[in-house]
């Protein structure tokens, strides 16, 4: 047999490299969900013969299972988890306080995300490194009964270190401490401060490591972005802030995380909760693990639902209820995104907006972190501008938050990127927020980045050189996979 292979090995290659390469464009062809995606994959099969299809084996297909995990773990926590009924918020309530087209997106929200709107919250926004790594310590600190914390990247730097320190000495006093880092995420330092965890005791997982020919390897297409921390079931923190030391000091990078307080705590923990228990088969359901809201009144706060968006039974959830405020839209929808590269649906959306009359701002960085992302954003530019939304491009340092506000009311924070990553490969994590006082905060730290940028027009673009404008669209053409 290993002379006949050694005799047409050329032969075997070809046959295997068809072989393989018609599965995996079958495969591709009969479960990606857009036509780009799609096409783009069976491009990289054929003209990348045997090494295509490998790569599509490891990076293309989605193996992520998880239907049953939410309704097995909610059955769990009827037992110990205090009713949150209470702080239900009805359509009537919303359309009084906010107006009757938001009242939609309270419907929107019933039926596509699987969280409640509720009232009784608090949002405190953070907008530095600093004030956000020191509110997480104070909070691991404080902590009686349980922590648990879901990152994407976790650096072993200064940063990295203080909080994993926090975290363990938390373990050590008896608190009960559960840590999730992505798999990709945490090979972004060496050696990964899980290590560092795991040598003192801490319980902690790689997200999403596949096995793949007998090797444990990071997924790197289906990645948890989502940052969340929850301490004692009381306080918890969601934005877009990793942790690392490029958010602190001098010239650091800019980012703004939230604090949160009140029900929807509940919430959070629940979707941190399930990622733990997809990697380790532990349900946290024991009474350390119950949620406390000693200050949450009915009625009052602002009202806030978290929206669970990936590549598994919420796919696009985020999505779907970004084109929902579009679609209420009357006044303005304001944006600032370090990743703007969504689809044709959501531009189409946008634009839809601008016809109508609706102020439409983009803001993106001026300097990106990833220079072929600053390349895709720029070829796709045109396509919001010629409709008459405005993009201005904010100075540096480079700004990573991720924040959105329709009409002076509503909010949209979190993790998600406006990108098809995060709309659609990444597990993510964002709010709404129903609350005028978060939205003028916002709207203020939008008004700072506009004040040093520079707005982009259609002639500005035009007047660039035909070889820059040929390599910005070379790049976007991969925008579905950056």
């Amino acid at each position: 047999m290993i002379d006949v292979i050694q005799t047409y090995w050329a032969e075997t290659l070809a046959l295997l490299s068809i072989v393989l390469g018609s599965l995996a464009a079958v495969h591709a062809a009969m479960t990606k969900r857009e036509v780009r995606s799609a096409l783009g994959w069976v491009g990289i099969i054929i003209l990348s013969p045997l090494v295509g299809a490998l790569i599509y084996g490891v990076a293309g297909i989605n193996r992520m299972r998880r239907a049953g995990v939410v309704h097995r773990r909610s059955l769990a926590l009827d037992d110990i988890w205090r009713d949150l009924s209470l702080y239900a918020i009805s359509r009537d309530v919303v359309a009084d306080h906010f107006g009757g087209r938001f009242d939609q997106m309270k419907g929107l929200g019933d039926r596509v995300a699987r969280h409640p709107l509720s009232s009784g919250n608090h949002v405190d926004l953070l907008a530095t490194g600093e004030e956000t790594f020191a509110a997480m310590r104070e909070a691991i600190d404080a902590a009686e009964a349980s922590v648990i914390l879901e990152t994407y990247i976790f650096d072993r730097d200064a940063i990295g270190l203080s909080i994993a320190d926090s975290l363990i000495r938390a373990h050590r006093r008896g608190v009960s401490v559960r840590v999730v880092v992505d798999a990709v995420g945490a090979r972004y330092s060496v050696p990964s401060i899980i290590g560092y965890l795991e040598d003192a005791g801490v319980p902690v997982v790689s997200f999403n490591g596949q096995v793949i020919v007998g090797l444990r390897l990071p997924y790197a297409n289906l990645r948890t972005h989502r940052k969340i921390l929850v301490a004692d079931g009381q306080v918890a923190f969601v934005g877009g802030m990793n942790l690392r030391e490029g958010f602190t000091g001098e010239g650091a990078a800019r980012d703004t995380h939230f604090r949160v307080t009140g029900p929807v705590v509940a919430d959070i923990l629940a979707v941190a909760a399930e990622d733990w228990y997809f990697e380790t088969n532990e349900l946290l359901v024991s009474p350390e693990w119950r949620v406390r809201l000693p200050d949450a009144v009915p009625g009052e706060g602002a009202y806030v639902r978290t929206i669970v968006s990936g590549p598994d039974s919420h796919l696009e959830t985020n999505l779907k209820m970004l084109l929902g405020a579009f679609s209420v839209a009357e006044e303005s929808i304001r944006i600032v995104s370090p990743y703007f590269l969504p689809d044709t649906t959501f531009l189409a959306a946008l634009n839809t907006a601008a016809r109508r009359g609706v102020r439409v701002e983009i803001v993106v960085p001026a300097e990106n972190n990833l220079a072929i992302v600053a390349r895709a954003m720029l070829a796709q530019m045109s396509e919001v501008l010629k409709e008459g939304c405005r993009v201005y491009l904010a100075a540096a340092p480079f700004d990573h938050s991720k924040l959105m506000i329709v009409d002076g009311k509503w909010c949209f924070i979190g993790s998600s990127n406006l990108d098809a990553r995060s709309l659609r490969l990444n597990f993510e994590i964002d709010l709404e927020v129903f609350d005028h006082a978060l939205a003028e905060q916002i709207g203020r730290r939008i008004d700072g980045l506009m004040a040093d940028a520079e707005e982009l027009t259609l002639d500005a673009l035009k007047a660039r050189s035909l070889p820059l404008r040929l390599l910005d669209r070379l790049f976007w053409l991969g925008s579905p996979y950056l």
